[in-house]
């Protein structure tokens, strides 16, 4: 029977790195992390870029190969790791709606946020009034959306059932923390919020990465 694979999480904290963090003290398997410090711009590291050609996090070595993107890094996890239990089995209805609810969340919240923190991404030096009240209605779009979903069928995405989706939502959520609505104002997100930062693994993280911050 084949051994678990040796991980090393490249990571910075808060960033997009959290959820992949999180999955890993969630399955509570053995891993090593690396600080990228986007202070000092490590991220662009010729080292890192080597690893990462994008210069983002996460980048997770898997048994010495590097692995970047987010979804596809969760998606691998709950394959290695079955056992977790933080996804649903392969083939059935429940998995087909996890796919589609990580691949919208990163599709939707994932490049709409890389807009709303990153300008330059969109030829600017800093956003105009109407570019970014166009960027708020797009994520403020996806509230809506996600709480007419878990209102009727939570608390998670997936109704009774936690999965890394919930993981991944959670990080998007918390990004909205200095925005002019926060999605804790959703109160069926926000109850999703609650049970996912009363989680071990969120406060674990929390002390590792050292955030204050919700």
């Amino acid at each position: 029977m084949p051994g678990i694979p040796r991980y090393t999480l490249y990571y910075s904290p808060g960033a997009a790195s959290m959820v992949v963090h999180l999955a890993l003290l969630e399955m509570g398997v053995p891993y090593e992390r690396v600080l990228v410090d986007f202070d000092s711009k490590a991220q662009h590291d010729p080292g890192y870029l080597k690893l990462n050609p994008h210069g983002v996090v996460p980048t997770l070595l898997i048994d010495g190969r590097p692995f970047v993107e987010s979804v596809a890094l969760l998606l691998i996890l709950v394959e290695c790791h079955p056992e977790s239990n933080l996804a649903p089995a392969p083939g059935s209805e429940e998995r087909n709606a996890f796919y589609q609810w990580i691949a919208y969340l990163g599709n939707t919240l994932g490049a709409n946020y890389r807009f709303w923190f990153y300008p330059g991404d969109l030829g600017e030096k800093e956003h105009t009034p109407s570019v970014c009240a166009a960027l708020q209605r797009n994520i403020e779009k996806v509230w809506d959306r996600l709480e007419a979903h878990l209102a009727a069928s939570g608390p998670y995405l997936l109704g009774d059932r936690f999965s890394v989706a919930d993981l991944q939502l959670t990080m998007y959520m918390r990004w909205s923390r200095k925005m002019p609505r926060t999605a804790l104002e959703w109160p069926s997100l926000k109850t999703l919020a609650d049970r996912v930062r009363a989680r071990d693994s969120w406060k674990k993280l929390y002390e590792i990465e050292g955030l204050i911050e919700w």
